[in-house]
């Protein structure tokens, strides 16, 4: 706590009494770089930006049309809360076909992005003292919603090994749990690192789960990103009701991370309160974008298999320019659309064990934006950078050799 925060809860301006919960949350470091690129590009600076998750394809045609034609019809008002029959029936068949699920519609939340559904996990059922595992590095959002409700956020590091990229230590994520122990946080495919965890882990994280009786929140927002990795989905198991929060959505597959939409699968007990936070939280999600969301799923795939074949040759493209580069212990990502290479050497040469400052140092003198790796917390990611290949092939033949420049630069070479 610093003093400023001391400062305002002892104001008598009211409004800055704000409770202790709002002082431990942090903003995610993506947003945080868009006002610095902005003042580089108004100086003329060609900035390459490997920053921001989101792939940079328009909304398939067909998928923009079902949400005109639905506002030409007049489609504008409140929806059921737990979203349109349509389209949790929609998500349902998805779910059914492609892992065998077993879900029906009435285990179905629809929510305004997937950040929403994560956010309402925590608030159904993170209590003061309780803890969730993290697995780290990770998405920034699970652990401030696990702070923002008085929780532990209780992180367990993957194990990194240069030209393979990360994998879990299952021992690590048993030896981490307690009493206390109330979520496991299971992002797969994983950001910021591009891992599919393996079926096998999958199986043994899930039996896990059981035995400890503790929920899994399982975020499978990148489920169609896999470059040859096999992935298992934790909905495909027959005992998921009793363990399993499951949350997906339209913004990566579809690209349609304006839109805002995502959903959240449980067992119909569950969604019955979820839904009634819903109804205090959002009302509703948007009502266009939800018959958008139905065009998407059951209309043609054809633009997503197109998308993620260019994604998987982005994926290489990547890897090859950057694995001899010194100083940039790259591999090739097995999913998702990140690569997280180590870049320790190149902060030792730099004189810093601040990665933040090297990221700031390819940035100003290279006009290359990533991020850095302790954005993805808690500490896994101090030596380490997240490159987002959610650009064009272009811009990462051209970013890749504004990094090697920088690198051999850096290492006097």
């Amino acid at each position: 706590m610093n003093d400023q925060e001391d400062s305002n809860r002892g104001s008598s301006n009211p409004t800055l009494a704000l409770k202790d919960e709002m002082y431990l949350i942090e903003g995610e470091s993506a947003f945080t770089y868009l006002p610095i690129i902005r003042q580089l590009q108004s100086k003329g600076v060609k900035v390459i930006s490997f920053g921001i998750g989101q792939p940079d394809f328009v909304t398939p045609a067909h998928i923009r049309e079902a949400a005109k034609d639905a506002l030409d019809q007049g489609f504008t008002g409140y929806t059921e809360s737990q979203g349109i029959p349509e389209l949790r029936q929609a998500i349902v068949d998805y779910l059914n076909e492609r892992y065998g699920a077993g879900a029906t519609v009435d285990e179905v939340l629809v929510t305004p992005g997937s950040k929403t559904a994560i956010f309402m996990a925590g608030a159904a059922y993170l209590r003061p003292g309780d803890e969730a595992i993290i697995i780290e590095p990770s998405y920034y959002a699970y652990a401030q919603v696990t702070k923002f409700f008085g929780a532990k956020p209780v992180f367990v590091a993957m194990d990194f090994q240069p030209g393979r990229g990360f994998s879990l230590d299952l021992t690590k994520l048993e030896t981490a749990i307690t009493p206390r122990t109330r979520l496991l946080f299971l992002n797969n495919p994983h950001n910021p690192t591009g891992t599919v965890l393996s079926p096998k882990a999958i199986d043994e994280i899930m039996d896990l789960a059981q035995r400890k009786r503790i929920i899994v929140v399982a975020d499978e927002i990148y489920d169609n990103f896999l470059y040859g990795a096999e992935f298992r989905s934790t909905i495909s198991y027959s005992g998921w009701r009793d363990y399993l929060i499951y949350i997906n959505g339209f913004s990566k597959t579809f690209s349609m991370t304006g839109w805002r939409l995502a959903y959240m699968v449980a067992r119909r007990e569950v969604i019955e309160r979820m839904n009634d936070l819903a109804v205090s939280v959002y009302s509703c999600a948007n009502s266009i974008a939800q018959k958008a969301g139905v065009a998407a799923l059951k209309g043609d795939w054809t633009p997503v298999k197109e998308m993620v074949a260019e994604f998987r040759r982005r994926a290489e493209t990547l890897y090859s320019l950057l694995k001899d580069v010194p100083g940039i212990e790259a591999y090739m990502p097995q999913g998702a659309f990140y690569m997280f290479p180590r870049v320790s050497r190149l902060m030792k040469a730099l004189g810093t064990s601040n990665v933040s400052e090297l990221v700031n140092r390819l940035l100003y003198g290279k006009g290359v934006q990533v991020l850095p790796g302790t954005g993805f917390p808690d500490k896994a990611g101090r030596e380490f950078i997240r490159i987002s290949f959610a650009t064009s092939m272009e811009n990462i033949v051209e970013g890749a050799r504004r990094i090697a420049e920088f690198a051999r630069e850096s290492l006097g070479g």
